[in-house]
């Protein structure tokens, strides 16, 4: 991919370099929870993630039980809601507070389980398909988020935004989630908080958006120690 910006939430969101988010869970997922993300480099809040209230306490036509990713300024520009009916625990993403109610704004992604990919290793595996004008395409998540280690890979050629641009032919990783580490302590941090990185010229907003759908789908399921299988990383660090 290069230095390829890829834009599927906004162009704001695509940094020249990589970028690594430090997340930090506020509550464990429930009614009321919240999570944060930090940029690394400068310690400034990225992106906060909130639930909708009844009624849509963040405004638009949110419901109760949506995800509401907001920016620095607390302008959503992603909301995340579970796919009804469904016989799978598919989720799909919509920019900015997600329309005027549901079914009035075209997702721009779906995400869901694969009852295929993962078969046997103990690790859900997720495919997300991208929905966004001008940009269709498959990702998929290997490894175990639960265990924090885990990355996005786009797994189908895909084209970029309307305009022209390359398509992209070979299977490449945009994301990583990786378990984050107290250098001063040299000592791995507990799950709720943990390491996004994004590839350079990849939209990170998406990227935040694919982490709460993993959080959704996959929750903190994990068989065995914490311990064993930490993730080594290809990327740059």
């Amino acid at each position: 991919m290069g230095q390829q910006q890829v834009v599927i939430v906004g162009e704001e969101h695509c940094g020249g370099e990589d970028r690594k988010l430090t997340v930090r869970k506020t509550t464990l997922f429930k009614p009321g929870d919240g999570l944060e993300a930090y940029d690394h480099r400068t310690g400034a809040l990225a992106f906060r993630v909130e639930t909708y209230g009844r009624g849509g306490e963040c405004g638009g036509g949110a419901a109760a039980g949506d995800l509401a990713l907001l920016d620095a300024e607390g302008e959503p520009v992603l909301t995340v809601r579970r796919h009804r009916p469904s016989l799978h625990n598919r989720w799909d993403g919509f920019l900015g507070d997600g329309g005027a109610g549901h079914g009035h704004q075209k997702p721009l992604f779906s995400a869901r389980r694969s009852s295929i990919l993962g078969h046997g290793t103990g690790a859900a595996a997720v495919l997300v398909d991208l929905l966004a004008p001008g940009a269709t395409g498959e990702f998929h998540v290997d490894g175990s988020f639960p265990r924090r280690c885990c990355r996005v890979v786009a797994s189908k050629a895909w084209g970029a935004s309307e305009g022209g641009g390359k398509e992209e032919e070979e299977d490449v990783v945009v994301a990583e989630v990786r378990r984050k580490v107290d250098e001063d302590a040299h000592v791995v941090m507990g799950r709720d908080v943990f390491v996004l990185w994004v590839r350079a010229g990849f939209d990170a907003a998406f990227a935040m958006g694919i982490v709460l759908v993993l959080d959704r789908i996959t929750g903190d399921e994990v068989d065995g120690d914490l311990g064993e299988d930490l993730f080594e990383a290809t990327s740059p660090a």
